[in-house]
């Protein structure tokens, strides 16, 4: 049993040889398309509003529910992104540090030379 009618069959072609050409546009922004999924897609797409035989469109996961945190590139990320912080911190308390020595240091050369004067 065929998954795709002729009807179908027809808008990809006709989608696909538009790509060729330069002329297929898209729905929503209207730029032109030069990928050959996304042609792809906008014949399926009008082959279903005419009532072409389509299979349904597969269902996209929401971008919230796309994120996992037991995967082990998360986990990898994660531990870089700790690992960053903890750096960051060090870095800071070096920089506050030298600052600190140098105002000490320059207060106390002022007290030296106003002690020599």
């Amino acid at each position: 049993m065929a998954k795709y009618g002729k009807k179908a069959q027809a808008k990809v072609k006709r989608a696909m040889h538009e790509r060729k050409e330069g002329t297929l546009r898209s729905g929503g922004s209207g730029k032109k398309v030069t990928s050959r999924k996304q042609a792809i897609a906008i014949g399926l797409s009008e082959a279903r509003r005419e009532g072409g035989k389509v299979p349904p469109p597969k269902k996209s996961a929401k971008k919230s529910a796309g994120r996992k945190s037991s995967t082990k590139t998360s986990r990898k990320s994660a531990a870089k992104k700790s690992a960053a912080k903890k750096s960051a911190g060090k870095s800071r308390a070096r920089k506050s540090a030298k600052k600190s020595s140098k105002k000490t240091a320059r207060k106390s050369a002022k007290r030296s030379s106003a002690a020599t004067s």
